[in-house]
């Protein structure tokens, strides 16, 4: 496989972890899962981490890797902020439900933009800027 082909391949497996991200946050929109538990724990989502981490070293050094950065991270300071709401309200003893949906809700906004915004810079052949 020469240089155009391989890097054709790379685009198409980076265009299919988009999908598979887009599709969890598709499945929390409409379905009866919330965007946030759809994208973290969802198998499309799940799936496309894994597949980050398995493809990471073919992509490394070409400008796709910033696209696998930016979807890897997406995925785990999601994660993060997700523990960190639920830590809240387990330390205010449930009071914090009160409030702990605003930070949910701007995540929810926050991965939707990420999707969309790194997909868009992938059909155009840009790499992400962190």
């Amino acid at each position: 496989m020469n240089h155009n082909e391989s890097d054709a391949a790379l685009v198409g497996w980076t265009q299919g972890i988009y999908a598979l991200h887009a599709l969890s946050l598709v499945v929390g929109i409409v379905g009866t899962a919330t965007v946030i538990g759809a994208f973290l724990i969802g198998w499309p989502s799940l799936l496309a981490v894994v597949l980050n981490y398995v493809k990471r070293d073919q992509v490394r050094g070409t400008w796709l890797e910033s696209h696998f950065l930016w979807q890897i991270r997406t995925f785990w300071y999601g994660l993060l902020w997700v523990v960190l709401c639920g830590a809240f309200v387990f330390f205010t003893l449930g009071i914090g439900l009160l409030v702990v949906w605003v930070p949910l809700i701007i995540l929810t906004i926050w991965f939707i933009y990420r999707i969309v915004r790194g997909w868009m810079a992938l059909t155009t052949r840009r790499p992400m800027y962190m």
